[in-house]
């Protein structure tokens, strides 16, 4: 995109109004000049960050773990997640949340894509990985977090996202990304 293109919807910040500090995110409220000269008021979350893996095992399978999501009041199966700690490098919290959440750690970790999760109110950058050549451990969740981990074929994934147990942005991608893979030999 040009700059000029860039300006041309930019919406230059007058303001802004913390609303809330947790551990995991924040909210604010920024009054901004619209490109037209008027002003309107958006609600923001600020987020570190996240990583996601998409845990490729050499009998065909896909590594998810299943959990409950208070947010959504159910249980959803995804693929192993977690948010960057500060100044973490994605490579390495990739490595780490795949241990922690499944215990499998992996020869081979490459970077798929990164992207934004909820642009219009978020700026959450989640970069995906994927993990291949796993060697099977002792997963160490974290104290607040109870999961189960387990393989799907890409078959058995699309069936849980055609029954809504996969319906996370994240794990979605992971899945079209895999069969991709399959079909062409490469995730590009």
């Amino acid at each position: 995109m040009s700059t000029h293109s860039q300006k041309k919807f930019e919406e230059v910040t007058l303001s802004t109004k913390p609303i809330f500090e947790g551990k995991i995110i924040s909210l604010q409220v920024d009054t901004v000049r619209l490109p037209d000269g008027g002003e309107a008021t958006r609600e923001i979350v600020k987020h570190p960050g996240a990583v996601a893996v998409l845990a490729l095992t050499g009998d065909g399978r896909m590594i998810v773990v299943e959990q409950y999501r208070k947010p959504l009041e159910k249980s959803q199966v995804e693929i192993p997640a977690g948010k960057l700690d500060a100044g973490e490098d994605p490579l390495e919290a990739a490595r780490r949340e795949l241990e922690e959440e499944t215990g499998y750690t992996a020869g081979s970790l490459r970077h798929v894509a990164s992207f934004y999760t909820s642009p219009g109110f978020a700026d959450e950058l989640l970069h995906l990985y994927v993990a291949e050549q796993l060697a099977s451990g002792v997963s160490r969740p974290d104290d607040d977090e109870f999961l189960e981990a387990w393989g799907v074929t890409l078959e058995e994934a699309k069936e849980l996202i055609r029954e809504r147990r996969i319906s996370d942005a994240k794990t979605i991608l992971a899945v079209y990304a895999w069969q991709l893979y399959i079909l062409t030999g490469s995730f590009e």
